[in-house]
């Protein structure tokens, strides 16, 4: 199993299920040293499942930063899955959440590498 950490669409359960196909079980938690901006999404098929053109872009912020969200836990199935839905502007990476769990979450592809 994966801990997946979402802090925009995937939380929505309409949008889980339509990635998952049912909709996940979630638990808040949030992720410091980061902060969040907004991407044009242009993919039709995105757009038309999260019912949104713009989506959040986490990006590293200031250590007292914090973003909010909530842990999926998914198999791996279900993170192949998120992989498709997320565009080409997200990155997959590894990282801390403020719970202490190591979780995947998607950020900003150009900043991955610094992250990674």
């Amino acid at each position: 199993m994966h801990i997946l950490f979402s802090y925009g669409t995937l939380m929505d359960p309409a949008v889980q299920e339509g990635v998952f196909g049912r909709p996940m079980p979630t638990a808040p938690d949030s992720l410091p040293g980061f902060r969040v901006e907004t991407v044009r999404i242009t993919d039709p098929e995105v757009v038309a499942l999260s019912g949104l053109d713009v989506h959040l872009l986490l990006r590293p912020g200031r250590p007292d930063e914090r973003v909010a969200g909530a842990r999926l836990e998914i198999d791996d199935a279900g993170l192949a899955a998120a992989d498709d839905y997320e565009v080409d502007d997200y990155r997959r990476v590894e990282v801390t959440l403020s719970s202490g769990c190591r979780a995947w979450v998607y950020l900003a592809a150009d900043e991955a590498p610094a992250v990674v």
